[in-house]
């Protein structure tokens, strides 16, 4: 259900559940959760690629599943739904969508820190339409990456939001050709691991909590991670290639 494989510093995490369209069921669920686990724990691989097999990245929750009262097997401990949406990582995911993406597909891609897109793909949350809500935190993530008009547009219509928008407005940071979403986001981990990879988890981490700081908050957070960086190798590496005028070579320690 889950394929892993390793290019380098990346670890391109597909699922590959294609007869089902990727839908998301417990043994699916525990899958992604245990890649992401893969992910974390090792100190080689810096940034890790969600992507999938098929014409579909996800179509949310296997139906099946929650008709037969098997809903809470979707859900794991630490990852809530799919295993991901409320998984506490420190390494930069980027999904990489070549197809539909609705409903849960959608709040999957939204767990994850970066996204890129083909024009072939779509997005929504469609589960008004049968008398749900998105629970999975559509209706709390796509505000943020969203004008809040259009979040709600999507929210009370449960119609579907094209690539080409998604991106004008800002949910998407890359769109490309069909084919070549992978490719893109591989593209855009190798920019991202051109850097320190303790300084690029410290400044995701930053991000993350800064809706929820005041200025004061976030700026004295971003010192005492100053002071955490300055005792690692790396840290003294990226003065010493700057004066030698060379490419940085980082260890992620």
């Amino acid at each position: 259900m889950i394929d892993f494989e390793v290019d380098g510093r990346v670890a391109v995490i597909r699922l590959n559940r294609t007869e089902a369209r990727n839908a998301i069921n417990g043994e699916m669920a525990r899958s992604i959760e245990a890649a992401i686990d893969r992910l974390e724990d090792d100190d080689d691989l810096w940034v890790g690629i969600l992507t999938h097999e098929g014409s579909v990245f996800c179509a949310g929750a296997d139906l099946k599943e929650i008709a037969a009262g098997r809903m809470s097997d979707l859900i794991t401990e630490r990852g809530g739904f799919g295993g991901i949406v409320l998984r506490e990582r420190t390494k930069p995911l980027i999904a990489a969508v070549d197809g539909h993406a609705v409903a849960g597909g959608t709040e999957i891609a939204l767990a994850c820190d970066l996204r890129v897109a083909s024009t072939a793909s779509v997005f929504g949350i469609p589960e008004v339409k049968r008398s749900l809500v998105a629970a999975a935190g559509g209706l709390v993530r796509l505000p943020r990456v969203l004008p809040p008009a259009i979040a709600m547009e999507l929210a009370v219509t449960g119609d579907t939001i094209s690539a080409e928008r998604a991106h004008h407005f800002g949910m998407l940071n890359e769109i490309c050709e069909p084919g070549t979403a992978v490719e893109t986001a591989k593209a855009l981990a190798a920019r991202i691991n051109a850097n320190a990879p303790l300084a690029v988890r410290r400044s995701r981490q930053l991000i993350l909590d800064a809706p929820n700081q005041t200025d004061a908050e976030g700026v004295r957070e971003a010192g005492r991670a100053m002071v955490e960086l300055s005792t690692t190798d790396d840290f003294a590496e990226g003065p010493k290639a700057f004066i030698e005028k060379r490419p940085p070579e980082w260890t992620g320690r």
